[in-house]
């Protein structure tokens, strides 16, 4: 994916190499965090996720003021955060391509960002509804019939992502996951869904609700 310019007050690229700030509750054996010459180096390895959000909040705002140099450093910091983020739950490819989305995201809806919510939770939330849509993507990728001719390796992430959303599906109800499987992922209206499985139109938009609400619960 080619570097994305920001055509506004902040004239960053949002492909920043990477940096190895330590994750709340994750390790890392990198403690050397580079920062522009006018922000002075911090002991990252002492920083709590708390503090952590809060300077990230803070860099934000000074970027959507202007200030390219903390964007850059922004950006390098999430860079590294989502991909150990990613390295956990996807394949590497989707892994990789989370990351990106992600950060492009980020870039697009930064100016929804406010200084008195937790940029943490933002960010997060952000990076949750990419990881979603990778598995779904997966999953209708999967649901196709593959040519002979194509090496299966080439699909080995696509049916681990797969297999990741029919556990997650597999933890609902059957009512609520026959549901949204024929609705979410199929593509089915309500009405084609309430003849497949019997269900009323008002039931099965109950399941659809009721069933996406556990998915992100159990997602969180």
């Amino acid at each position: 994916m080619k570097p994305v310019q920001d055509h506004g007050t902040v004239g960053s690229k949002l492909r920043a190499p990477p940096l190895l700030p330590s994750e709340t509750g994750e390790n890392s054996s990198c403690s050397d965090e580079r920062a522009p010459p006018h922000r002075p180096a911090r002991s990252v390895q002492a920083e709590s996720w708390t503090q952590r959000s809060q300077r990230w909040g803070h860099l934000m705002m000074e970027a959507r003021s202007g200030d390219s140099l903390a964007y850059e450093q922004l950006l390098r910091e999430l860079d590294a955060w989502l991909g150990r983020y990613y390295a956990g739950r996807l394949p590497h490819p989707a892994a990789e391509d989370a990351r990106q989305d992600t950060l492009l995201a980020i870039h697009a809806k930064r100016h929804t960002y406010e200084s008195s919510r937790s940029f943490g939770a933002w960010v997060i939330g952000i990076a949750r509804y990419k990881w979603i849509d990778r598995i779904r993507d997966a999953s209708r990728y999967s649901a196709l019939s593959l040519d002979e001719d194509i090496a299966v390796e080439d699909h080995e992430g696509a049916a681990i992502s797969a297999a990741a959303l029919d556990h997650l599906l597999g933890r609902l109800k059957p009512a609520q996951e026959s549901v949204i499987r024929l609705v979410k992922l199929k593509g089915l209206s309500i009405a084609g869904a309430s003849g497949a499985t019997g269900q009323s139109a008002a039931l099965v938009k109950v399941n659809i609700h009721r069933g996406l609400k556990k998915l992100a619960a159990l997602v969180s």
